[in-house]
Formats: C-alpha cells, sequence, structure tokens
C-alpha cells in the first residue's frame, strides 16, 4: 500500500472518527496567508533536494547564508533605540553596549525622518518623541561620543533623506579617524515602502531613486562593507499584509532598486552583496520560519534567473529581523514578553542575520530601560540556554516546515507576476495595487480578531481587570527649546558664507545627473544642516503628493 493509500486509511479509520466525537476547535487552520494546516502532512513528492534545499551557505541558500550560522557567530543583537536629544541617546546606546548588545540600531524623530531641523515650525511638537533628534553633524557627533564607529555596526531607520544622515555619520566618522573602508551597517534608505506602507517620503518616486542609487555607487568604492539599504517588509507587515505578502511586496520593491541601478549603469554583481533586508517576526511562529526560507530561495532565484549574477554572495538574502510591534498588547503588556520571545525564537529558526526585540511596554509609551533589558536578555537566553543556535538549521526536513516554505514561495511569486504584468513595483504602487491588498488583509485580520475568530489573549478573551504598574518614560518638553538653542548656536559660529557656496552646488548637481553623495559629506563637514539640505532638494525636485484612490 503506497504512503496516499496509508494515509486516506489513517484519515478515515483513525482520524476522522475522533473528530465526529470530539470536533476540533475551528472548521479550518489557516496561517495569515490562507494556507491551510493539514492534521498531518507527508514527505513531499516532487522536492529536488539540492535544488530546493541545498546545503547551508550555498544556492538556493533555503538553509541559511552561511555555511555554519549560529554554531560560528551568533546573530546581531540590536536594540532598537533613540529618543529626546543626542546626549540622552548617546547613554541609551552606552548602556545597551555594556549589557551585551553587539550593534547599534538608531530611531529617529519624525522631523528628522522627513527632513526638517529641529526649529521648523514643521517640527513644532514632534522633536525627540518618537526617536533622536538630529539637525546637525554635531548632533550625531553627539549621538556616537566615546563610541568608536570603526568598532560598532550601526543601523539606521532612515529613509527619505537617507543619504545625508549616511553622511553625517561619515563625516563623524572621518573626524574619529575612522577607516571608511572599517565602517559597518546598514542605512534603511528604502522609499517605496514609504509610499506603499509608511508614509515619510519626502520628494517623487523618480529623484528618490536616484538618491538611492547615488548611495549604491558612493558605497561600492568608499564603504564595501556597508549595506546600502535595508529592503523592509517590516513596515508592510505592520500596515497588516499577511505572510506571503509581506515576501512578495518586498521582494517585487527590491527588483525595482535593482533594475534602477543596472539602468544607473552599475553591474548586478558589483552592488548586491550590499543589499539587505528587514522582515517582520510576527506570531504565527511556524509560518514565520517559513516564510523567511522561502524568502531566501525566492530571492535568490530572482537573482540568478533574472538578473543574471554570476556570483553566489550576490544571491544571498541576508535581514534583519524586528518582533512584531503591531501584536503588542496595551492590555496585560507583561504577555508581551512571551509574544516577543516567540517571534524572536521564529526568527533565529528562519535564520536571520540580526535581530531587534520589542519591549513590553512599547504600546504604552517610550520603552523604558527595564523593559529593554528583559528584551534584550530574551535574544541572550534563546542564544546561549535554549540549545536552537547549535544547529544549521533545526526545522529543515519538517515536512510542515518544507509545505509551507513551498506554498509561501509559490504565493509571493504569484504576486510578483501580478505586479510585473502592472509594469513593475512603482506602477502597482501608483495605481494602489498593494495598498489595496495590504489593506484588504488587514481588514479580514481586524475582522477576525472582532468576531472572536482570532484570539488575541488579554484583549478578546482572557480579560482581566488592572492598573498599569509599569514604570513610564516620557520625553522632556525642554528638548525641543535645547535642540533650537543648538541649533541658533550652531549657525551663528559656522562658516556662513561657505554653508551658502555649498548650498548653491548641491542646488546645480540635483538640477543635473552629478553625483550627490560627496556634496552631503562636504556640507555635513561644514555644519550644513539636514532642513537646510532637503530645503535644497524639494525647491528643485517638489514633494511627493499621493494619489488619490476611488
Amino acid at each position: 500500500m503506497s504512503l496516499d493509500q496509508e494515509k486516506q486509511r489513517w484519515e478515515s479509520e483513525v482520524y476522522e472518527p475522533v473528530v465526529r466525537r470530539f470536533p476540533e476547535r475551528k472548521e479550518a487552520f489557516k496561517t495569515t496567508s490562507g494556507i491551510e494546516i493539514p492534521p498531518v502532512v507527508l514527505p513531499p513528492e516532487t522536492q529536488d533536494y539540492l535544488a530546493d534545499l541545498g546545503f547551508p551557505g550555498e544556492y538556493p541558500f533555503t538553509r541559511g547564508v552561511q555555511p555554519t550560522m549560529y554554531r560560528g557567530r551568533l546573530w546581531t543583537m540590536r536594540q532598537y533605540a533613540g529618543y529626546a536629544t543626542a546626549e540622552e541617546s548617546n547613554q541609551r546606546y552606552r548602556y545597551l553596549l555594556d549589557q551585551g548588545q553587539t550593534g547599534l540600531s538608531v530611531a529617529f524623530d519624525l522631523p528628522t525622518q522627513i527632513g526638517y531641523d529641529a526649529d521648523d515650525p514643521m517640527s513644532q511638537g514632534e522633536v525627540g518623541k518618537v526617536g533622536v533628534s538630529i539637525s546637525s553633524v554635531r548632533d550625531m557627533e553627539t549621538l556616537f561620543k566615546d563610541i568608536p564607529l570603526d568598532k560598532v555596526s550601526t543601523s539606521m531607520t532612515i529613509n527619505a533623506p537617507a543619504a545625508i544622515l549616511l553622511a553625517f555619520y561619515i563625516a563623524v566618522a572621518k573626524k574619529q579617524g575612522a577607516p571608511l573602508n572599517k565602517l559597518r551597517g546598514t542605512i534603511q534608505n528604502d522609499i517605496l515602502k514609504e509610499y506603499v506602507a509608511r508614509g515619510t517620503y519626502i520628494f517623487p518616486p523618480e529623484p528618490s531613486m536616484r538618491l538611492i542609487t547615488d548611495v549604491f555607487r558612493f558605497c561600492k568604492d568608499e564603504i564595501p562593507a556597508w549595506n546600502t539599504i535595508s529592503i523592509s517588509g517590516y513596515h508592510i507587515r505592520e500596515a497588516g499584509s499577511t505572510a506571503a505578502q509581506e515576501v512578495a511586496f518586498t521582494l517585487a520593491n527590491a527588483i525595482a532598486y535593482i533594475q534602477a541601478a543596472i539602468d544607473a549603469g552599475l553591474a548586478v554583481d558589483d552592488f548586491a552583496d550590499q543589499i539587505s533586508f528587514f522582515f517582520n517576526a510576527h506570531n504565527d511562529f511556524l509560518e514565520e520560519i517559513a516564510k523567511f526560507r522561502a524568502a531566501r530561495r525566492l530571492y535568490a532565484r530572482i537573482m540568478k534567473t533574472r538578473f543574471g549574477a554570476q556570483q553566489d554572495k550576490s544571491c544571498r538574502l541576508r535581514f534583519h529581523t524586528q518582533t512584531a510591534g503591531s501584536t503588542l498588547t496595551a492590555q496585560q503588556p507583561e504577555n508581551n514578553v512571551v509574544r516577543v520571545t516567540l517571534q524572536a525564537l521564529a526568527a533565529v529558526l528562519g535564520g536571520t542575520q540580526s535581530l531587534h526585540t520589542n519591549s513590553m511596554d512599547e504600546a504604552l509609551w517610550l520603552p523604558t530601560e527595564k523593559s529593554v533589558r528583559v528584551a534584550l536578555r530574551t535574544q541572550q537566553i534563546i542564544a546561549h540556554e535554549s540549545g536552537v543556535a547549535d544547529s544549521v538549521d533545526p526545522l529543515a526536513g519538517s515536512y510542515l516546515i518544507e509545505s509551507l516554505t513551498d506554498q509561501i514561495e509559490a504565493i509571493a511569486r504569484e504576486y510578483i507576476e501580478k505586479i510585473d504584468a502592472l509594469g513593475g513595483a512603482l506602477q502597482a504602487i501608483n495605481t494602489g495595487y498593494m495598498q489595496n491588498e495590504i489593506l484588504d488583509a488587514a481588514y479580514q485580520a481586524q475582522r477576525a480578531i472582532e468576531k472572536g475568530e482570532q484570539i488575541v489573549v488579554g484583549v478578546n478573551k482572557f480579560q482581566v481587570d488592572e492598573t498599569i504598574e509599569l514604570e513610564s518614560l516620557a520625553v522632556d518638553p525642554q528638548v525641543e527649546e535645547n535642540q533650537k538653542r543648538g541649533l541658533a548656536e550652531l549657525r551663528a559660529t559656522r562658516d556662513n558664507a561657505r554653508v551658502s557656496e555649498l548650498l548653491g552646488q548641491l542646488d546645480g548637481a540635483a538640477r543635473s545627473d552629478a553625483p550627490l553623495m560627496p556634496l552631503f559629506i562636504a556640507c555635513a563637514e561644514n555644519d550644513v544642516t539636514l532642513g537646510e539640505m532637503c530645503g535644497i532638494l524639494r525647491s528643485v525636485w517638489g514633494q511627493y503628493q499621493p494619489p488619490t484612490f476611488i
């Protein structure tokens, strides 16, 4: 009797009689992507091990991008941090490094993210609120005081003005005497997901893509260890997408960036190894593990077959993971420690290269030092006490994991084909296709919660009457005034004739095809502010106005 026949026998003689007597909890068990979870999964009949899985560190990288994975070196443990002033954030960074963190991850406030100085009227009431306020190279120098930039890896979550913040960072590194070829880190630099899911954009798409390819070109020659872009599925997922949509839309955006770089005259193997990704770790534990594996394999195949990458390193999908902020609850916030632990474990079992774990109180306020320490300790316990880091790919060969990996890849590939038919990611964004798909998925997920079909512990089931007694962190309103005074002092003490000269050069360069990164660095070194540089670019390129969808 064949295996399929044995399964049919088991279902009819063993499984179904029990289900008739004791009905299962749900009519159908499905992942967030709508993939049905059967009671048991058989070994795949058609899987080609070498073509579909291979060995760790080899194409198609399903089993990981390094041969030894965490047996050699653990993932980079980052805690996304930044608030108020550069001085206060510097203290938090040094505290985290002392606690065993191995990389820095910078959160910028909203004015910085959209290119305004702290003293701009547009910044009023937002300075230092959701991240650190950085208006000039002096702020950046304070942010990294006593932190040697050639000895740490720094991730900066910044998009529209990413090139300018990188220029500030480079200027600080040069002042420290750090060799540029020793700088390691990442700028997010992913503008397409801002148009589709997050909203902190400044310029229209065409000049925004020019900024990105300009960074690609500069870093290839000057900062070879720097990741020039972190193509972000995280915010797509936070906006409500499914796991499969997160993979599909992230890789569709990647295709657009890679094609833009090729169109700008770069060879794919010259820049592909500096591309990185940023994914969400959500609650559906097994689906999340499969999602990471599917994304790695699909990206490898895209790079080799679509773009003709010749080097294996060009086909490696390296990614940072952050646990899902949208799953954190204000109710019973201590429960968030458990959610974050499961999400972090999924990221590790899925083969992440670096990881940020959210703090238990982030649904309420900026995280305190104690809650950040618990979040970091969560990673350290997984790394040093759980044993999961001792095997290169612990869940490979699980029939369910392999089946989910195949199905997520297939769904994502189908989405990418639809986006190609629309004319690519940018056109899919302009027509509202991606946005509408995400909105529909978010609506269906919220509807399931409200109907009680999806249980959220402490929210729609297992509620308690409670008073939140956690310590809170608040930003002093005086921060904004202090930043304004600092900018006034900067403008009074700098060489304003040189500033005017550089801003004139920036205006001319923005109107031509001239490289912009060297000019941004010169501006940074001469105390030209973020808002002044972005103001020139706004005057030349205009501001993005999102289309209205009916």
